[in-house]
């Protein structure tokens, strides 16, 4: 029986959620538990999951939720995109929610910025899970430093022919169309470009890579060497690629913030059942005044970090870009991660150790929600920038 503290389903009594909002809660919910949590362990151990899951999570509306119908969308809010991140995690194993839902960061550049043919020609295909979309930013030398990445795209004719390399690419190596940011110019941010690179392109090579977490996810190393990339394949204008990158950065860091808080909310849950069941110096773990602590202190982080989270999502809906809180929200969902994982471990001693449970998985996915879409560090600069410090 769920634990009443730690319930994953707290939108039920908040004023920000109607029908509609509890509905796709349930629906998804009983979907995570038929199509992914009885193999979350198996694909993570096998370091993927079935390409048909695409397709499945299509039918449902998963790979919809937010697009627009004439693109075979489903229409939403940022609270619905609140909901399925935090349903999505309690399979635990946030890997194949990264490569699943990869297109929520390799679309929206070409839904903005894109011709009306490559909106035509991409997005239904995606979101139907035939294709499968990437978005390819991070390079060997750096990442959250976008505006001094170094591959190239030289124009020569009607094509763009680009070199380069690029790392750590979620779905890299089995997504079809790849959203590249590519140098077209000089130095800078106003050198920057975004080019729409099809897999099979001549020159076009992938290299998977191994991680501490996210096993399940499809993550690669790219190597462009002299691919020819026809010139209708650019994102909007040329040089003007740098504010398409950043635009995507908001949508992702509150996507990133929700899932964060759904890890935390599925090690309560989970420490808090074995704290009940399990047995220690003739009462029950859950009677002892220190794990009682542990789990009030769990408890008190995520709800205020779903508060903050709410009301971000309710500015946001009102128009609102609040960049700076947004960044530090991120920092303590996963902040919040990280402490709900570690004592969920502890509490749950050797049992939270092995491999094939919830808990064990999240705590090895710690960091890379603390870096991913931005460090920890970044976040913190960028605030403070924004705040005029």
């Amino acid at each position: 029986m769920p634990s009443p503290l730690a319930p994953l389903d707290a939108s039920r009594t908040s004023p920000f959620y109607e029908d509609h909002h509890h509905a796709w809660r349930d629906t998804l919910r009983r979907w995570v538990e038929k199509e992914i949590m009885p193999f979350a362990d198996q694909w993570d151990e096998a370091g993927e999951f079935p390409r048909e899951l695409y397709k499945k999570a299509s039918e449902i509306g998963l790979l919809r939720l937010g697009w627009p119908e004439e693109y075979g969308g489903v229409a939403t809010d940022p609270f619905m995109s609140i909901i399925t991140s935090q349903e999505m995690a309690r399979h635990g194993a946030g890997g194949i929610n990264a490569s699943l839902m990869s297109h929520g960061i390799g679309l929206p550049p070409i839904r903005r910025m894109g011709s009306q043919d490559m909106k035509d020609r991409i997005i239904p295909q995606v979101l139907s899970g035939e294709k499968i979309s990437a978005l390819a930013i991070t390079e060997p030398s750096g990442g959250s430093d976008v505006a001094n990445l170094k591959t190239s795209a030289r124009r020569d004719g009607d094509d763009y022919v680009v070199n380069g390399s690029k790392m750590f690419i979620t779905s890299g190596m089995r997504a079809d169309f790849y959203t590249v940011a590519v140098r077209t110019g000089g130095e800078g941010a106003g050198g920057v470009s975004l080019l729409l690179i099809e897999r099979e392109r001549e020159g076009f090579t992938r290299t998977p890579l191994k991680k501490q977490g996210w096993w399940a996810s499809d993550t690669a190393a790219l190597f462009f060497d002299d691919v020819r990339v026809p010139a209708d394949n650019l994102i909007g204008q040329e040089n003007m690629g740098f504010s398409g990158i950043m635009q995507n950065f908001n949508g992702e860091r509150i996507g990133m913030t929700a899932g964060a808080l759904g890890f935390s909310k599925v090690c309560l849950e989970d420490a808090i059942d074995w704290a009940r069941e399990r047995k220690t110096f003739g009462k029950r773990l859950a009677d002892h005044q220190v794990i009682r602590h542990k789990l009030a202190e769990m408890y008190k982080r995520i709800n205020a970090t779903q508060a903050w989270l709410e009301l971000l999502a309710w500015r946001i809906q009102a128009g609102e870009s609040p960049i700076a809180e947004i960044a530090l929200l991120k920092v303590q969902a996963t902040e919040t991660m990280e402490y709900c994982a570690r004592e969920a471990m502890q509490i749950m001693g050797g049992a939270g150790y092995m491999r094939g449970g919830r808990v064990e998985r999240i705590y090895r996915e710690v960091r890379v929600n603390a870096i991913g879409g931005g460090s920890e560090e970044i976040m913190r600069d960028l605030a403070a920038r924004q705040m005029g410090i």
